[in-house]
């Protein structure tokens, strides 16, 4: 056999690179040498590995629960597996778009993670929006497939016409739904019947991956869709844990849409502490009260109008089955008599703030024994601030929006809420320009409006687009609502703006009134001078129903086309 001889030059040129890596690593810090990232160190960052670890802790602990349906964690990581393998099998690649219209079924729950498994992105479309709307969002987003509940059959028929992209359509035919027409190629079951139940999900190469696909309400345009990564995914599912001491093993409602801001991250989080999804089709109150007592709920999230329906549901139909049931809500600022009327029913409530552009809810109103000793109305106007960031935000001002300067922490000096960290979106797709806007000077641009407490709470004035100017004062609209939310006669309330020749602008106030109870408008109006400066009280009054989004939110901006209509 021939030995290679190694020339003198040879050496040398070894011994030379030996003696420059010898170099370079005396150069580094102690800490850096010989101590890099390797497979065992260093793993990416994936709620996907939740539902791994309840599976293998908790093989036959109930994961779901929907209708006659009570699926162990085996079971549904099995199932998981197979839609990712059939979502492969279907021409699904890594950064695919897979949509889904459903309600809060067990299949919506499955594509959290099935959908990620495959390597895919999850597009989770809101169940209340118009075909042009939905054909949009399948066109922007790329869906290269769609599974829908054949609820939805028509909007969903209408919206595949308008839309340029025909992705794959699998129907679910929820056993519980009301039924309808199939419009896709497979159903669901079926669907995933065909997949490999030990399929291997692909790798999270990069925990900046995109996991999930979300669209803005968007009042005026298209919607924005705002990108998320596995990493902020991860992280804001544990941030829900830690900001309501969150034990193992929870039962969980699903009164808060799957869809908004992915369930606020809690489809992961539940998975997370091994606990029970309890589905709920329809937020109703007698259902709610009804799953309360049957199966022990300990946890909840919702809009403050899931709220309001618990509250003013007949008494005959309230009861929490004696234990206390921790409720979780955002979205408009909750009226401080909503939270005092909840706990008195047996409710706890968390008072938390976030946006679609953050995962969901990153700021809570963290509570303070002492503060138990209060009042329990002095306690609600605690709750109803918004509170500290999340330990997963690493950054939460109120600053003057354009040279951004924290506000003075005085509780009175108006500011735009501005934030920064991991459970930041990635961006909006395709849109680098309001991308851009949105981090700005290296923070997320909110465009909400509030103070700083000296205690640093933040406590939200407005948006930014929804605060009064009236003749050079600045009325918050949050402010007026709460005072109408007192008024016994009032149901609902919201505030905009109604164009004043005198003023420039006065605010116009939009009331529900409870069932059969009745109230003028000078009654309402001399109510709101009797807890406010009179400059902030409205001028007009306008009875009826209010318009909202799918998730709760009260659409201002056809209260302010009502307004500036009346003349």
């Amino acid at each position: 056999m021939a030995v290679r001889k190694r020339t003198s030059a040879g050496t040398a040129r070894g011994a030379k690179r030996h003696s420059a890596r010898a170099a370079t690593a005396r150069s580094l810090p102690m800490y850096e040498q010989d101590l890099g990232r390797n497979p065992a160190n260093t793993e990416p960052l994936s709620p996907i590995t939740f539902l791994q670890r309840s599976a293998a802790l908790y093989p036959r602990g109930i994961a779901i629960r929907h209708g006659s349906i009570a699926r162990s964690w085996a079971e549904t990581h099995r199932r998981c597996r197979q839609l990712a393998s059939a979502l492969a099998r279907a021409g699904v690649r890594r950064g695919d778009t897979v949509a889904v219209m459903a309600p809060n079924i067990p299949a919506h729950y499955e594509a959290h993670f099935g959908v990620p498994m495959a390597g895919a992105v999850l597009n989770a479309l809101n169940i209340r929006l118009d075909a042009p709307t939905i054909a949009f969002m399948l066109d922007h987003g790329q869906a290269k497939v769609l599974l829908t509940d054949t609820e939805f059959a028509p909007v969903i028929a209408a919206a595949l016409k308008l839309a340029k992209r025909k992705p794959l359509v699998v129907d679910i035919a929820d056993p519980i739904g009301p039924g309808g027409e199939r419009v896709g190629t497979v159903e669901y079951e079926e669907f995933v019947a065909g997949g490999d139940p030990d399929f291997a999900p692909l790798p999270v190469k990069d925990e900046w991956q995109a996991i999930a696909l979300n669209y803005t309400s968007g009042t005026t345009g298209n919607p924005k869709g705002v990108v998320y990564h596995h990493r902020g995914a991860y992280l804001n599912a544990i941030g829900n844990i830690v900001v309501w001491s969150m034990p193992q093993r929870p039962v969980y409602l699903w009164t808060l849409p799957m869809f908004h801001c992915n369930g606020w991250c809690f489809p992961w989080t539940v998975a997370a502490q091994g606990g029970t999804n309890v589905c709920l089709r329809r937020v109703d109150a007698a259902a709610i009260f009804d799953a309360v007592g049957r199966y022990g709920v300990t946890h909840m999230c919702g809009a403050p109008v899931v709220l309001n329906l618990l509250i003013n549901a007949p008494e005959d139909a309230r009861g929490t089955g004696g234990h206390k049931v921790a409720v979780m809500t955002a979205a408009a600022p909750p009226p401080a008599s909503v939270i005092e009327k909840m706990e008195r029913m047996g409710f706890a409530i968390t008072h938390v703030y976030g946006l679609t552009e953050v995962y969901g809810p990153v700021v809570v109103c963290a509570w303070h024994d002492e503060w138990s000793a209060l009042p329990s109305d002095q306690q609600a106007m605690l709750k109803a601030r918004q509170g500290v960031r999340y330990p997963v935000l690493e950054g939460l001002m109120v600053a003057d929006p354009k040279t951004l300067e924290p506000v003075p922490s005085d509780g009175t000096t108006m500011g735009e809420v501005f934030m920064r960290g991991n459970v930041v979106m990635k961006g909006y797709l395709k849109n680098p320009k309001a991308t851009k806007a949105a981090f700005k000077g290296g923070w997320f641009h909110t465009g909400d409006l509030g103070v700083r407490h000296p205690d640093g709470y933040i406590e939200l004035k407005d948006r930014s687009k929804d605060i009064i100017i009236s003749g050079g004062e600045n009325i918050s609209t949050i402010e007026v609502e709460s005072v109408l939310y007192r008024h016994p006669a009032v149901l609902e309330a919201a505030v905009v703006a109604r164009p004043d020749e005198k003023w420039g602008e006065t605010p116009c106030a939009f009331v529900t009134l409870k069932g059969e109870m009745r109230a003028t408008q000078e009654e309402i109006i001399a109510f709101c001078r009797g807890h406010l400066a009179h400059y902030k009280a409205p001028r007009t009054v306008v009875f009826g129903v209010l318009p909202k989004t799918s998730t709760g939110k009260v659409q201002k901006y056809v209260l302010r086309e009502r307004a500036k209509a009346l003349g």
